[in-house]
């Protein structure tokens, strides 16, 4: 399941998080709510990120 979460701190600072996605589509798929929260300012990169969709269709036909 692909989740995008937009933490809120109290002092008004937010974070943007996505679970689910493999390689750069976290991105494509948060690019607007990161353009309309402003700036970023820093960036983390989980794990996901550096799997590839071929990696992802592996995975999971060895888990069936």
């Amino acid at each position: 399941m692909k989740i995008i979460q937009v933490l809120v701190a109290p002092d008004g600072s937010t974070k943007v998080e996505t679970t689910g996605f493999s390689g750069s589509s976290c991105r494509q798929a948060s690019e607007f709510l990161e353009n309309a929260l402003g700036d970023r300012q820093s960036e983390r990169l989980k794990a996901e990120f550096h799997q590839t969709a071929s990696n992802d269709a592996n995975q999971q036909a060895r888990q069936q």
